[in-house]
C-alpha cells in the first residue's frame, strides 16, 4: 500500500501545483487596450481628413470647412485620452 502510494505521490503533487497556479496564469493576461473606440475613430478621422485634402473636387465648397472640423475633432480625441493618462 505504501509503494503505492509513493507511485501516485508525483501525479498528485503535479496536480496541486496544477490547481494552486491556475489562477495566477489566468490573471497575468494583458490588460485590454484602453479606449479602443477613441482610438479606432482617431486613425478614422486621419485618414477621412487625408482623403478630403487630396479629393480633386472641393464637395460644393463643404471641403475646407470639413478638415477644419477634422482637425478640431482630431484635437479633442487626442486631449481626451492626454487626459485620461493623467
Amino acid at each position: 500500500m505504501k509503494q503505492q502510494a509513493t507511485r501516485f505521490a508525483p501525479f498528485i503533487a503535479l496536480m496541486i501545483l496544477g490547481v494552486i497556479g491556475m489562477p495566477k496564469m489566468a490573471s497575468t493576461a494583458p490588460p485590454p487596450e484602453a479606449h479602443p473606440h477613441i482610438r479606432a475613430a482617431i486613425s478614422e478621422l486621419r485618414e477621412a481628413r487625408e482623403e478630403l485634402r487630396t479629393a480633386a473636387r472641393d464637395f460644393c465648397g463643404h471641403r475646407a470647412e470639413a478638415v477644419e472640423k477634422t482637425d478640431q475633432a482630431l484635437h479633442q480625441l487626442q486631449a481626451a485620452l492626454e487626459c485620461d493618462r493623467r
